[in-house]
């Protein structure tokens, strides 16, 4: 009896996710175009410097995931009320962070991000520079 207890909790325990799975339609403006296409052109330039959170690797324009399809709506419908690219750029960062954007301000906690390359180029530099310096030191010590 304990064994079947504890195997129904544990196929419970398995049916959950199946349970949240998303179940809404998606918003109207996720997968269709503005009329506009003046419009649309802004929105689609917006989406694509946008990143999706859920994929990392894609653009809101590319990702199928539904909060892309969210963001891509969110987008088409402020550019729909008249609102500019930068404005909702700044809107979806306050909201989601600068993560979202595929160009992070440059501040405190993206410095490390945009110096990070300068830095590992200086320390390889300094060590091949000594690397070369140390081999020259031991050529010469050699001839003599």
């Amino acid at each position: 009896m304990n064994l079947r207890f504890v195997l129904l909790c544990w196929l419970a325990a398995l049916a959950v996710p199946l349970a949240a799975q998303d179940r809404l339609p998606p918003a109207p403006y996720a997968y269709q175009q503005l009329k506009d296409p003046a419009q649309e052109a802004r929105a689609k330039a917006l989406m694509e410097e946008l990143r999706c959170l859920v994929c990392q690797g894609q653009s809101i324009a590319d990702s199928d995931a539904p909060l892309a399809g969210d963001m891509r709506h969110e987008v088409r419908s402020k550019i729909a009320a008249g609102e500019s690219p930068g404005e909702i750029k700044s809107w979806l960062v306050a909201r989601y962070g600068n993560w979202v954007s595929y160009d992070p301000p440059f501040d405190g906690a993206t410095a490390l991000l945009w110096l990070g390359p300068l830095l590992f180029l200086a320390l390889g530099g300094w060590l091949a520079f000594g690397r070369f310096r140390r081999g020259a030191n031991d050529d010469e010590e050699g001839a003599t």
